[in-house]
């Protein structure tokens, strides 16, 4: 069909085409201009600075009390990183798969990245750098370098937070899921044996990217049965 079909209107197709052309050229990205957004509100209507949701919160992270104003929903790994400026510990999948985030909250493991900072307040938060200085390492860190327990480290910090919180739990005889039994009621009590798979299985929320898990074993359970 030729371009220059004409209509009922006496407007051809060409001449149409080329005034719609002319028309988005005048405006930017072919979208019509939007009055500003400060000219729709009500006169005296709060500006979005003095509508902030930001609150003062206190929490207790390495042994300093800390106090942040943020927003409520701010996850605790991004105000230990963006905010508190503690970025040992990593943001991986930050969705509660990886364990990069782990950190320890009153000697627990949790995924940083899934619970809220106003969750914490007055809680004892330990973080990688918490645990030990260059000058003087956690056990659980000293394991890791002497035993080559990692490649490229992403995943290190929050492999040593969680290993931390392991070791806690074996002399807890805190059960899991490889030794998931407890003993009947008014028997002695089971002692739960330090083995390659009950490490595994404890350290199974933390993934090594780089594969480097047999060493990682090797420095958990060292310091497990304090050969570190």
């Amino acid at each position: 069909m030729s371009s220059d079909v004409v209509d009922h209107s006496g407007l051809s197709r060409r001449h149409f085409l080329q005034a719609a052309g002319a028309a988005a050229a005048v405006v930017p990205n072919g979208v019509p201009a939007q009055p500003a957004m400060r000219d729709a509100l009500p006169l005296g209507a709060p500006s979005a600075a003095k509508t902030t949701t930001e609150r003062v919160v206190r929490l207790r992270v390495n042994g300093a009390d800390r106090e942040l104003t943020i927003e409520p929903r701010v996850t605790l790994l991004d105000a230990l990183r963006e905010v508190l400026a503690l970025t040992g510990t990593k943001k991986g999948c930050d969705r509660g798969q990886c364990g990069a985030c782990t950190v320890l909250v009153d000697g627990r493991r949790i995924n940083a990245c899934l619970t809220l900072a106003v969750m914490h307040e007055g809680s004892e938060i330990t973080t990688i750098e918490g645990l030990g200085t260059p000058d003087a390492l956690h056990p659980m860190q000293a394991a890791f370098l002497s035993r080559d327990a990692f490649q490229c480290g992403y995943c290190t910090p929050g492999q040593i937070c969680s290993a931390v919180a392991l070791v806690g739990e074996l002399k807890a005889q805190a059960l899991s899921a490889a030794t998931f039994e407890a003993a009947p009621a008014g028997a002695v009590p089971r002692t739960i044996a330090i083995s390659d798979a009950e490490i595994r299985e404890r350290m199974s929320g933390n993934v090594c990217r780089c594969g480097a898990y047999v060493n990682i074993v090797a420095a958990v359970r060292a310091v497990a049965e304090g050969k570190a």
